[in-house]
């Protein structure tokens, strides 16, 4: 399974795609990574949740929630910024990857998470 991520280093913007392989150890266990200057890139923390329709916002790297900008009922535009995940010492935007409507947040600022924790549903 592929991640996809957008890197910017001075100033130009890299689609990078980075492999899972699992829970191998040891040099097998290194990510392989593509990069592509032109590349779209796809949403790396939405995952299909267990109802139709609805998707599940996932930590896309371990983390602490700096802050909410959305709230349960709020309606929601492909694009805009539902919370800010801070990762090593960055502060990381975490964005809709579609239209919809907050159905459960399962964080709270101040929380903790992990890489694929489910943080926010949408429907």
């Amino acid at each position: 399974m592929f991640k996809k991520y957008k890197v910017t280093v001075n100033g130009q913007s890299y689609d990078v795609g980075v492999e899972d392989v699992g829970s191998a150890v040891g040099p097998a266990a290194a990510p392989v990574a593509q990069a592509s200057a032109s590349a779209p890139v796809a949403p790396a923390a939405a995952a299909p949740a267990a109802s139709g329709g609805a998707v599940t916002i996932k930590a896309p790297m371990p983390g602490t929630v700096l802050s909410l900008k959305v709230a349960t009922g709020n309606p929601v535009k492909r694009g805009d910024v539902l919370m800010i995940l801070e990762a090593m010492k960055m502060e990381n935007e975490i964005s809709a990857p579609s239209d919809g409507v907050v159905a459960a947040i399962r964080v709270q600022a101040g929380s903790t998470v992990n890489t694929g924790d489910p943080m926010i549903d949408l429907a």
